[in-house]
């Protein structure tokens, strides 16, 4: 981190390190250990963060999709706290001061199952697909009847009952 500047209205601007860590498949390429440094002031917050590194990767993905994390070190244990939308990054790396074990910025994607990061098209996109799937398997399992019910229907016929 390099030192802040502060202007005349009081505000600071100064540059924060943001790594990457993306375990799944994104819709886009980064190199593995990916770091992005950035210009911020501290009234930038941790949404404007996320959408200025989505930007610099020309990544047209929905910023809700991400999510920014704190990660600190200490005597060996690592703990990761996602950072809320109002929280300003500059400030909280200043007061962590220069080392990156102490704290560093991380940009995730959020965990699966966090169903807000999605926008309104692609939830009744996904409803609609789910809706074909389970059509589809409703067909199988009716097939799958019909076809025992006939067998057994065969089944009893071939069985002379005594008279």
């Amino acid at each position: 981190m390099l030192f802040p500047l502060q202007n005349k209205d009081g505000t600071y601007t100064g540059f924060i390190k943001v790594h990457f860590q993306m375990k799944r498949r994104t819709s886009f390429y980064l190199p593995k250990d990916a770091a992005k440094h950035l210009h911020i002031s501290s009234e930038t917050r941790v949404r404007e963060v996320i959408e200025a590194l989505l930007n610099k990767f020309t990544v047209v993905d929905n910023p809700a999709k991400f999510a920014l994390f704190e990660r600190t070190e200490k005597q060996s244990q690592v703990s990761m706290r996602k950072l809320s939308h109002d929280e300003r990054p500059l400030y909280l790396r200043l007061c962590a001061g220069p080392s990156e074990t102490v704290l560093s910025l991380v940009l995730k994607e959020n965990q699966t199952g966090e169903w807000d990061a999605f926008s309104f098209p692609e939830l009744r996109n996904f409803l609609r697909i789910l809706q074909r799937e389970e059509e589809e398997h409703v067909r199988q399992i009716v097939r799958r009847y019909t076809l025992a019910r006939d067998m057994m229907k065969q089944a009893m016929a071939r069985i002379t009952t005594p008279g």
